[in-house]
């Protein structure tokens, strides 16, 4: 493993190495893979794929991920976030290629035709890894990268919230579509699945409000597990059968029937009896098609985007404050996704919410990754008859709270106070999702983003192009003065010439005082980037700013210079 940082006085000392830390690690992985089990069956279920490619996922994600990677806490596999990706690769390109098929039948050939996709989106970002291409997250903007993960998340709710119910959705409903269709649903719910959704949704929001440290320790996924399952048997979910039910609260004599049965449960095949049944072979007929190249480009792109924002996330919780290398975990996730889409796996991620339990739970290094996917593995091949008693009403209800942590309140709020405008391009960026579709979306809170830049004064030539000059001040210091605009399309110009400038010197200084625009993309990375150079032993000042009027109270909201004569310097 690694080496690690210098400690913090309150981080206890790390001895670098997979076996001085395997007891913790052990305890880490086996915790995470109580929380990474249904969520993985539920993401495979979303995506159109079956319930066991999630797993293998994750088993590979943990396995290869931890040899190629050199990320000590994230956990990989599969995320909510591409679950709108892999469904509607599955939809469309089965609609394309399987006209005149029966609905299975189109289905599994989608699905196929997906996994050939997957293994195409694996190799490019095998390709992004070895081409050094991780920096490019730095060249997205913060906003319309928010926006996007938030409409992810309303899709998300929209459609789960129909398993929660145990209504069918309208075949083919988009987004808007779903929500307009659910009092109707609500109104046709079957009872008992509804009961089993509920009662899980229930634990999922309430659990996390105890105040007990014991209660807290306890994953909420594993409780709605348990609880779900016994419901299970109790309604006999196992055999079809109907059962009467009042038709309304106040009108007991009469009764609606209703039917139940394992349709209602998780399909997951006896890989050891059966393993030509675990296992599906990807059909790459579809890649050269328009409708192909769309979900290779949204697979790269939301797939390593996503990734990389999360190692970066989740590098800042690490105790031991030890750097990834970017590029050489973005080739462990092309080399997993290319692997686990030969298969019949999902697409994978460094997915964050796994990454922090993981990190919460004590993980030391990668060796929890690694144990994480041995758990899954094992208990896929011992134990399929048990996760064949997990209700799909429980795996929507996982879903939904994901779908509603991506799309928080909470996150609507933050981006208001950043300031109107970004709130402007956050709204913007979900409306046009919702409306078409991710790529779409993410474009269009781009270009949002970019109306408002050059609304603002900033040059057009600056929106590709830095401008920065270097003043060294003796051997330890040096001042960066960049000149025009700091805004996320030049980020990266700037971002290169703060590293380079900053090898052999204490401090670098940043002096904005020359540019007209600085956006909020740019305030927030100087600001992340400042707090790594402080735990490197370096400073980075950011100064220049007096003439410069925030958009908003928000410290990080982007900033406009009015001075006229800043043109004439610039």
């Amino acid at each position: 493993m690694a080496d690690s940082a210098p400690p913090t006085t309150s981080t206890p000392a790390l001895t670098p190495g997979f076996l001085p830390n395997a007891r913790f690690d052990f305890v880490s992985g086996f915790l995470v893979f109580l929380i990474a089990m249904p969520l993985c069956l539920a993401i495979a279920r979303a995506s159109g794929y079956p319930p066991i490619a999630g797993i293998w996922t994750a088993v590979i994600g943990g396995i290869i991920g931890s040899v190629v990677s050199n990320a000590q806490l994230t956990i990989k596999g599969p995320a909510a976030g591409l679950i709108v990706i892999a469904f509607g690769a599955v939809t469309e390109l089965g609609s394309e290629f399987g006209a005149g098929q029966s609905d299975p039948e189109r289905a599994m050939l989608g699905y196929r035709l997906a996994l050939g996709i997957g293994v195409v989106a694996g190799v490019i970002q095998i390709l992004f890894g070895l081409f050094r291409a991780g920096r490019l997250a730095d060249f997205f903007p913060l906003t319309p990268v928010h926006g996007l993960l938030a409409s992810i998340g309303l899709i998300i709710t929209a459609k789960q919230a129909y398993e929660v119910f145990g209504v069918t959705p309208e075949k083919g409903a988009g987004p808007l579509q779903l929500y307009a269709g659910l009092p109707s649903a609500l109104a046709g719910m079957n009872p008992q699945i509804t009961l089993i959704g509920g009662i899980s949704l229930l634990i999922l929001f309430g659990l996390p409000l105890l105040r007990s440290k014991g209660v807290k320790k306890i994953p909420a996924q594993l409780v709605v597990l348990v609880v779900a399952v016994g419901l299970g048997i109790v309604f006999d979910l196992e055999h079809r059968h109907t059962y009467l039910f009042p038709a309304s609260f106040f009108d007991t004599n009469n009764q609606t029937q209703y039917e139940v049965g394992p349709r209602f449960l998780v399909d997951m095949p006896e890989v050891l009896q059966n393993p030509e049944s675990a296992f599906f072979f990807p059909d790459f007929r579809g890649v050269a098609t328009a409708t192909g190249i769309k979900y290779i480009i949204l697979f790269c792109l939301i797939g390593s985007l996503e990734s990389l924002l999360s190692g970066k996330a989740i590098e800042l919780l690490d105790p031991w404050r030890r750097k990834t290398s970017h590029d050489r975990d973005l080739l462990a996730i092309g080399v997993g996704n290319t692997l686990s889409a030969l298969i019949g796996g999902l697409p994978m991620i460094s997915e964050i919410v796994r990454s922090k339990a993981n990190i919460d739970n004590g993980a030391r290094t990668r060796g929890a990754n690694f144990f994480h996917g041995l758990f899954l593995l094992g208990f896929v091949l011992l134990f399929p008859n048990l996760i064949h008693r997990i209700p799909l009403a429980a795996l929507g209800a996982m879903l939904v709270y994901t779908g509603f942590r991506l799309a928080s309140p909470q996150e609507f709020v933050r981006t208001y106070r950043i300031g109107s405008e970004q709130f402007v391009i956050f709204i913007g960026t979900v409306l046009a999702t919702l409306a078409t579709d991710l790529l779409i979306g993410i474009g269009v809170g781009i270009g949002i983003k970019i109306a408002f830049h050059l609304w603002h004064g900033c040059p057009i030539s600056a929106l590709v192009r830095s401008d920065v000059q270097v003043v060294p001040e003796g051997d330890t210091r040096v001042v960066l003065v960049v000149r025009r605009a700091a805004v996320f399309s030049n980020w990266l110009g700037v971002r290169a010439k703060i590293l380079a400038e900053a090898e052999g010197r204490d401090e670098v200084i940043i002096d904005l005082s020359n540019t007209r625009f600085v956006d909020h993309s740019v305030m927030e990375k100087l600001h992340q980037l400042a707090d790594d150079f402080t735990h490197a032993g370096k400073r980075l000042t950011v100064m220049g700013l007096e003439a410069h009027t925030p958009l908003s109270a928000h410290p990080l909201a982007a900033r406009k210079c009015l001075r006229r004569t800043l043109a004439a310097a610039s």
